[in-house]
C-alpha cells in the first residue's frame, strides 16, 4: 500500500512539472510573437487592420506593394493593382458621359447643425421649381403632415393648433420672410414645439412641401 502511494504522488509531481513546462512554453511563445523596434511581430491576418493606401486616380505600378501584408510566392503581390487596360492611368474607371453626380440635386449629403437656422436659410435652395405639379404634391403632403398642427391655410389654426396654442401663422411678419432653405431646415430638425419630421418625409417631399408653404406665406 505504501508503495502504491509512493507512486501515485511521484506521477502527481511528474504531471505537475510537465504542466509547469507546458506554461512556460506558451509564455516563452507569446513573447517571440510580441513587436519589438522594427520587428512588427507576429500577427494573424495582418491585412485586415492594416491598409494600404493609394491614390485612386492613379496606379500603383509597383508589383511588390503590400508584399509584407501576404504570403504569395509568386505573382504580383496582394495590393498591386494596376490597370494596363485603363487608358487614363487610373485605377478607377472614368464616370460614363452624362452621369449625374451624387449631390447634383441638393439632397445629400446635409450636415447643417441643427440650431443654424440662418446659414440653412443662406445656404439651402430648392433644387425643385415652382411648377404646378410641385406645389400641387406640396400642398397634398403639407395636408398629411402639417395641416394638424397649422392649419388648412398655414394661420396656425388646425384641429392640435387650437389645442396647443402658439403656431405662428406663415403670413406673420416672423415667418413671412423666412427662406427655403430655412422652412427645410425647420421641417427637418423642428422647431420649437414642433418635432423632427426627416423620419416621416422623405427629402425630395420636404422641399415639395416648401413650395407650397411659400405660397401661404404670401396669403
Amino acid at each position: 500500500m505504501k508503495r502504491y502511494f509512493k507512486e501515485t504522488q511521484e506521477m502527481i509531481g511528474n504531471n505537475h512539472i510537465v504542466k509547469k513546462l507546458f506554461q512556460l512554453s506558451g509564455l516563452l511563445l507569446l513573447a517571440g510573437c510580441a513587436a519589438k523596434g522594427d520587428y512588427p511581430g507576429v500577427e494573424y491576418a495582418p491585412q485586415m487592420y492594416h491598409s494600404v493606401p493609394y491614390e485612386q486616380l492613379s496606379q500603383v505600378q509597383d508589383e511588390e506593394a503590400g508584399r509584407w501584408l501576404t504570403s504569395l510566392d509568386e505573382g504580383p503581390a496582394e495590393f498591386y493593382n494596376s490597370n494596363p487596360l485603363n487608358p487614363s492611368g487610373m485605377t478607377m474607371r472614368m464616370p460614363v458621359e452624362g452621369t449625374v453626380k451624387r449631390n447634383a440635386n441638393g439632397y445629400l449629403p446635409y450636415r447643417i447643425p441643427k440650431d443654424s437656422f440662418a446659414l440653412a436659410g443662406r445656404v439651402m435652395k430648392n433644387p425643385l421649381d415652382s411648377t404646378a405639379s410641385v406645389i400641387s404634391d406640396g400642398k397634398a403632403l403639407f395636408l398629411r403632415y402639417c395641416r394638424h398642427c397649422h392649419g388648412d391655410t398655414g394661420q396656425g389654426d388646425g384641429p392640435v393648433g387650437k389645442v396647443y396654442k402658439g403656431v405662428t401663422p406663415y403670413n406673420s411678419r416672423a415667418v413671412k420672410d423666412a427662406p427655403a432653405g430655412h422652412i427645410f431646415h425647420v421641417i427637418t430638425y423642428g422647431k420649437g414645439r414642433m418635432y423632427s419630421h426627416a423620419s416621416q418625409v422623405s427629402v425630395e417631399d420636404r422641399w415639395k412641401i416648401v413650395r407650397y408653404v411659400q405660397t401661404l406665406q404670401r396669403q
